[in-house]
């Protein structure tokens, strides 16, 4: 297994971008995109939407793990978004570079022109990528107010927003955040933001800091309040004048446009997947099947269950792809699988919760060759049936992951494996179930298997917003990943793994980060 040698966040700036707004200018975004093999792309990150504007410089960064001994192909693309929907392929494509992140990070800045096609020009663009490797695991926690700033519009009062910028080796000023835009006010209040401190100021306490406070207009033509300049040790002061340049030449009697107030500034460790792993935390995989009656008899050619002369079917590549992943981070190597939907011996009544080994106090399989031997035998046993219920395994895993919780402690993280065939039955008690396991160390992978209509597993899979219960409660956080099998019949066996546990590290990190818990063993850097 390659071993990541640091992880890089990348800072992305464009220039005369395509213009594909009628009476605007576009509203670029970009999209990063990871080549995982067999012509299929995965995307790793994206930065915000910036409105009204051909020349944008994106706050948000986009964060890569660098593998030396890897060739990691990347793709950048540029899009004018103009809804508010998740998915890409109803927005205009403004122009993108494939190359490799070797090329980014061995070049102090790398600039390329924009293409449609690879090898045709857009005729019109540049991309500019810098990399910066993350070194420090500190971020930097900021809470900043303003009072008494300048009214910048003629019918109302400004619209303000703020911009920090760090000055970088050549003295330029690189921006690190912007803030939200708040509305016909002169004393706003911003939300509080956390910026990693290597990206804030390179870990440099010392580094010049640049504030600057603007009033917003629609046409991207913003007018500036106010600026500042400090340094990370001297935000810890409560109050800096926000200095006009202009007004300050031209007016002696000029003060300043407003006072900026820093209500709190604190650095603190945020804690990184590996630091959980490394600090003991065990992940327990379980496994859902799917045995309704939609699955076709096992016996035919034509059905999602046979088993083909060469051992294998969409089922089991699945089990095999995820699993083979996961189980290097559970020591015991012993796996519950469960199967849903079908009618069991002796009673045939239908289960939505029966262990594979038909022993339902012990259903652990020894490793993912155990779960594989189980399902194999299994089959001529059960008689497919329905409905497609899920919450009942759901719930099943959940119980143990709440138990877990108890503890207090990241000792413990659980991910569920739910492969199926079609559309789902039970969708209200489903979204319930999830609602309550987004509060637990808990994350879902569902993996759709065969030509279905999948759309409810797109409708829990929550990339367009927020799932909510029929009660509308909402998730506390994004725990579900769901993607097609049919996307992977001709790409590598790695590369459904990869999607499929692309957003594990974040979600477990987001669980332990919320519930303010550390590794349980925290690595100790040792001198030699």
């Amino acid at each position: 297994m390659a071993g990541c040698v640091s992880r890089v966040e990348l800072s992305v700036s464009c220039r005369s971008l395509l213009d594909r707004d009628l009476g605007s200018r576009s509203d670029p975004l970009c999209v990063l995109l990871q080549d995982v093999g067999g012509g299929q792309w995965a995307e790793l990150d994206r930065t915000e939407r910036i409105k009204n504007c051909q020349n944008p410089e994106f706050c948000k960064k986009l964060v890569v793990d660098y593998y030396f001994e890897k060739v990691q192909k990347l793709k950048f693309g540029m899009y004018d978004i103009d809804n508010k929907s998740f998915d890409l392929n109803d927005d205009d494509y403004l122009g993108g570079i494939e190359c490799t992140l070797g090329q980014v990070v061995s070049s102090s800045v790398f600039t390329r022109p924009l293409e449609l096609k690879q090898g045709k020009p857009a005729g019109k663009g540049t991309i500019t990528i810098s990399a910066e490797e993350i070194k420090d695991a500190r971020v930097v926690y900021l809470e900043i107010g303003a009072q008494n700033l300048d009214k910048k519009d003629f019918l109302g009062k400004s619209d303000p927003f703020l911009e920090v910028y760090k000055q970088s080796d050549a003295g330029t000023w690189q921006l690190v955040y912007r803030s939200e835009v708040i509305k016909n006010n002169l004393n706003p209040c911003w939300r509080k933001f956390s910026v990693p401190l290597q990206t804030f100021c390179g870990g440099d306490f010392n580094k010049p800091i640049k504030v600057q406070c603007a009033d917003h207009d629609s046409d991207g033509s913003h007018d500036l309040i106010g600026t500042f300049e400090t340094n990370l040790t001297q935000l810890q002061k409560v109050e800096f004048e926000c200095i006009h340049p202009e007004k300050k030449q031209k007016k002696k009697s000029y003060k300043n446009s407003g006072i900026i107030k820093i209500k709190s500034c604190k650095i603190e460790t945020e804690y990184s997947f590996l630091d959980y792993i490394m600090g003991g935390c065990q992940i327990n995989f379980t496994v859902g099947i799917d045995f309704t009656g939609s699955n076709g008899d096992p016996k035919s050619p034509d059905s999602l269950h046979y088993i083909s002369p060469d051992g294998i079917n969409e089922y089991l590549i699945a089990i095999w792809s995820v699993g083979s992943v996961v189980q290097d981070y559970d020591t015991d190597k012993l796996f519950p699988a469960f199967g849903f939907g079908a009618q069991v011996p002796p009673s045939w009544q239908v289960s939505h919760e029966f262990a594979l080994n038909f022993n339902p106090s012990n259903p652990y399989c020894q490793g993912i060759q155990g779960i594989v031997d189980a399902y194999r035998q299994i089959l001529p046993q059960i008689q497919l049936y329905g409905p497609t219920n899920f919450s009942p395994i759901i719930n099943h895993v959940a119980r143990f992951a709440a138990h877990s919780a108890q503890q207090g402690t990241a000792s413990q993280y659980f991910i569920l494996l739910i492969i199926t065939d079609g559309e789902i039955t039970d969708l209200d008690q489903t979204r319930q179930a999830i609602v309550n396991a987004s509060k637990l160390p808990m994350s879902i992978i569902i993996v759709g298997v065969g030509e279905a209509d999948f759309q409810a597993m797109e409708f829990l899979d929550a990339d367009n917003g927020v799932l909510k219960s029929l009660t509308g409660e909402t998730t506390a956080r994004d725990i579900v990943q769901f993607v097609p099998f049919r996307q992977f019949k001709n790409a590598p066996r790695e590369a459904l793994s990869q999607v499929v546990l692309a957003e594990v590290p974040k979600q477990l990190v987001s669980y332990y980060k919320w519930q303010g818990w550390p590794p349980v063993k925290p690595l100790e850097i040792k001198m030699m």
